[in-house]
């Protein structure tokens, strides 16, 4: 209502978050999901028909498709990879989290593509068709690394560009969003889609040239992370963390939050996080207390573990759950490959199986 920023100075302001039901309902479908490997924080799945390709600090891993399916590092770098994407018959693009964009070809040979000035925060990339590449930039302030801090900041200043790898140039499409974390090309109205984390929203753009976001799937009940293509003509969704009401109350109130990250060490801060509560030092609500050596599945949690299909309208129509008492959180990366849909749970340690593909051969 219109009179609501001014009656919020009397009654106080509600912190209201979307529960989880309909399609969301939650399960615990990642928790009893077979494991295909596990790996130290393992991210960004993406795949180009004969190798699945993951990260690991700085490593990238490929594990070749078929019955004799075998691992290997394709890459090394002295920073974190916190990006990848792969095209069939084409090279692999790496975001770092020094800024630094590269391509890497089936030979071995790295092209580093020239940033556009400020670009310090690679978070998705994805390819569209053998001459475009879409690349998110999360924050013009923070490292990918440093994401809990522009989360804390309230920060709008990531960006979507535009790479011709013909000519290597850079074009911006979008400013001002709220930490671009996946990105998605695909036929129709909007050519391009990105998750926009602290928003907790997708939005669409016509990948065409600069344009204002427009607001696809609003509203989730967590936070959004990288996109990718299903075979029935959907998307699968990864979310790394839930909303909490805790948090949301601590990025309204600018004071204490200022004082809570001047004192305290960053894993104690109440903010989102990617796995579950190791030290009793962390804050800690009161429902999320272990009752008879008991942790409730539906206690408060700043972590959580989320993966979402998407229909061909980019609505929910099915989820997979680890819960509060659950331990494989921080889904950030999913990928259909070799008539499977994997997960890439970082804040577990593990790599998921979730069966056949939907939709798929």
């Amino acid at each position: 209502m219109i009179f609501d920023p001014i009656l919020d100075i009397f009654r106080g302001k509600a912190v209201t978050i979307p529960p989880m039901d309909g399609a969301l309902k939650p399960n615990n479908a990642l928790e009893e999901a077979a494991v295909l490997l596990e790996a130290d924080a393992p991210d960004n799945l993406c795949g180009n028909g004969e190798y699945l390709f993951y990260s690991t600090g700085g490593e990238v891993i490929g594990i070749k498709a078929g019955a004799d399916a075998k691992t290997g590092e394709v890459a090394s770098f002295d920073v974190p990879v916190t990006a990848l994407a792969a095209l069939p018959g084409g090279p692999l693009a790496i975001g770092l989290d020094d800024g630094r964009l590269v391509l890497l070809s089936d030979n071995g040979d790295l092209r580093e593509l020239a940033p556009p000035a400020g670009l310090k925060c690679p978070t998705a990339l994805a390819f569209d068709g053998a001459s475009t590449l879409y690349v998110c930039q999360g924050s013009a302030r923070h490292k990918p690394s440093d994401w809990v801090v522009d989360l804390m900041e309230k920060g709008s200043s990531g960006s979507l560009w535009r790479y011709d790898l013909a000519t290597g140039k850079p074009d911006c499409i979008a400013q001002g969003l709220a930490f671009p974390y996946g990105v998605l090309a695909r036929k129709g109205e909007h050519g391009v889609v990105v998750s926009e984390a602290w928003r907790h929203r997708l939005v669409g753009f016509s990948g065409k040239g600069a344009a204002s976001p427009a607001p696809i799937l609003g509203k989730i009940a967590g936070y959004p992370a990288r996109l990718s293509a299903a075979a029935d003509g959907g998307a699968w969704l990864a979310l790394f963390a839930p909303r909490n009401r805790l948090i949301e109350f601590t990025l309204l109130e600018d004071s204490y939050r200022a004082d809570m990250m001047r004192e305290m060490p960053r894993q104690f801060w109440i903010a989102p996080a990617l796995s579950p509560q190791a030290s009793f030092l962390e804050p800690l609500q009161a429902g999320g207390v272990k009752t008879m050596g008991v942790h409730k599945p539906w206690s408060p949690s700043r972590s959580y573990g989320l993966a979402v299909k998407l229909d061909a309208q980019l609505r929910p129509e099915a989820s997979y759950h680890s819960r509060a008492n659950g331990r494989r959180h921080g889904i950030t990366a999913i990928s259909e490959f070799g008539g499977r849909t994997l997960v890439a749970a970082k804040g577990g340690n593990v790599i998921l199986d979730l069966g056949a593909t939907p939709g798929g051969s």
